[in-house]
């Protein structure tokens, strides 16, 4: 990471800012919550308030921020609820500051949504539908595949080689993701993978009173298999929401249609996002923030925790009926 975005000062960031927007801003400089990028709150003398996102260093290159911001613009002239960032001076959206790659958004707020009749649900399935339309009509090359051997065998590599687990604990980390990605890598066979939003959870989805709902934060878009945008959503293990399961799906095929057989994916997918998330941990251990919010991570008692973690969803997936897993155990 570079030393320049430890050290983004309020100074630095409105001059970037100003110059992008080609317009005076106040002294307004308030951060927001993010473990990855540092964003923080603007406002312009005329009063419209802005939020800034500095990307961090090294994880998106400008050609795969660009995939993000083209996905985002196709949703937009879709008429769908999303916040485009701006055009700034000279053309394009993404700006740079001492090597820093940065965009600005239009403020836009809004509360989670909350789902409580089974008209919310298909009203759910409708928007992630109409997202996944969009996302079908042109594909992102520089943007991650999300597969088991090319994302997932990465990650635990990287864990493994980082030195971040005792040898013992290596190993049974080891065995057990070793297991599940035999697994995956079989019932990903044939899997067709559009530009999908990625980390669709209900906290990314607001509702605007008087406008309805809007999605945000297409940081970790990818093109992925569209029942990784489902299943984020669900309060539980598929197997004990199948009634949620069908009012979204019943939202989403009157704009798309959805490949039933794909739900078998629903728990590798979410044992993939377990090693995701330890594998995305490992590169923040070194960041001031992190360390600070997370002071116990990586040591015995956290990766005790987590491999038992694994090697239960690991008995989750074998349980699974929409798997043939005879003879796995």
């Amino acid at each position: 990471m570079s030393a320049g975005f430890d050290n983004l000062t309020p100074d630095c960031i409105l001059d970037a800012v100003e110059t992008a927007m080609d317009r005076p801003l106040t002294g307004l400089t308030a951060p927001l919550p993010s473990y990855i990028n540092r964003v923080y709150e603007l406002e312009s003398a005329a009063g419209e308030r802005l939020i800034a996102k500095f990307y961090r260093p090294g994880r998106w290159a400008r050609s795969a921020l660009q995939d993000e911001h083209d996905f985002v613009a196709d949703c937009a002239a879709d008429e769908i609820p999303v916040v485009a960032p701006l055009e700034i001076a000279g053309g394009g959206t993404i700006g740079e500051y001492d090597g820093i790659l940065f965009s600005v958004f239009p403020k836009r707020s809004g509360r989670e949504m909350q789902l409580h009749t089974d008209e919310g649900w298909r009203r759910l399935g409708s928007l992630v539908g109409r997202i996944h339309l969009a996302g079908s009509r042109r594909e992102a090359g520089h943007r991650l595949r999300m597969h088991p051997e090319t994302t997932t065998v990465p990650e635990i590599n990287q864990l493994l080689d980082g030195g971040f687990l005792s040898p013992h604990q290596a190993d049974r980390f080891k065995d057990v993701t070793s297991r599940i990605v035999d697994i995956a890598l079989r019932e990903f066979e044939g899997i067709e993978l559009q530009r999908i939003h990625g980390d669709c959870h209900r906290a990314n989805i607001l509702e605007r009173p008087g406008e309805g709902l809007m999605v945000i934060d297409f940081d970790d878009m990818v093109m992925g298999p569209p029942v990784q945008d489902i299943w984020l959503l669900l309060p539980d293990h598929a197997d004990h929401v199948r009634h949620e399961i069908n009012l979204i799906l019943e939202g989403y095929e009157q704009f798309m249609e959805f490949d039933d057989r794909t739900l078998r994916l629903v728990e590798i997918l979410r044992a993939m996002r377990i090693i995701y998330f330890l594998s995305w941990c490992s590169t923040q251990v070194d960041d001031y923030r992190f360390r600070t919010n997370f002071p116990d991570w990586g040591n015995d008692m956290f990766w005790q925790r987590e491999i038992s973690d694994i090697e239960h969803q690991y008995h989750v997936i074998l349980n699974d009926k929409r798997l043939n897993l005879k003879g796995l155990s």
